[in-house]
């Protein structure tokens, strides 16, 4: 396990809108761009194997997007090479970080200092969220799946615990970056359960109005 004291302080980064990576969570990714490809292999050579998910935002005036200040570090745990030469591999989060400085170099892809300080929770055992109104939840996620006609596995969600749900759920559910950003920076599980909760009813008071009452 990289424990915090051996993350290094320059890692490579992947800016992918709406792309969110949480502690001890996984992301599959499909990697195929040149300078993607040349990341991944430059990271795989390296002791710890990061590389650092961070949402892009548009900066006006500029042609290249600017890039949030905190993100969160994955390490490749699992790559398969498909034979014309993609990738499809598997982050397992490790820590949120915040970025010091965006460092020019030579390569193709974008590499920034950064700093671990304030995310030492990351790096613990899962969390638990004591105020977690189960039935109420999932109740209010049964309406948010059924006004955009999707389908869930019932049984595993009432039996995930309630980091897996919670984080499972702010990855997958399609929300704009910015809200996957405040995701990411809520500071602990019951605070990104809230986040969640209100991205979810304002979901539905948007789009089906008499959802909830």
């Amino acid at each position: 396990m990289t424990r915090l004291k051996d993350l290094p302080g320059k890692i490579p980064v992947f800016p992918l809108p709406g792309a969110l990576l949480l502690p001890r969570a996984r992301l599959p990714l499909h990697i195929f761009e040149p300078r993607y490809l040349a990341m991944l292999d430059d990271c795989l050579k390296t002791e710890t194997r990061l590389i650092g998910m961070i949402q892009p935002h548009q900066v006006p005036g500029r042609e290249e997007r600017g890039l949030h200040r905190i993100g969160c570090a994955g390490r490749v745990t699992q790559f398969s090479e498909t034979e014309d030469g993609r990738y499809m591999i598997t982050l397992t989060g490790i820590s949120r970080f915040r970025i010091t400085r965006e460092v020019e170099g030579f390569t193709p892809y974008r590499c920034c200092e950064v700093n671990w300080d304030g995310f030492e929770r990351d790096q613990q055992g899962a969390e638990t969220d004591d105020c977690f109104e189960r039935v109420r939840f999932l109740d209010l996620l049964d309406r948010y799946f059924a006004a955009r006609d999707l389908s869930a596995d019932w049984d595993t969600l009432q039996q995930a615990d309630d980091e897996l749900l919670v984080n499972s759920l702010s990855m997958l559910l399609d929300f704009n970056p910015e809200d996957k950003q405040a995701l990411l920076e809520a500071p602990s599980l019951s605070t990104r359960r809230e986040t969640l909760v209100t991205l979810i009813e304002y979901s539905l008071r948007g789009g089906e109005e008499d959802l909830i009452q």
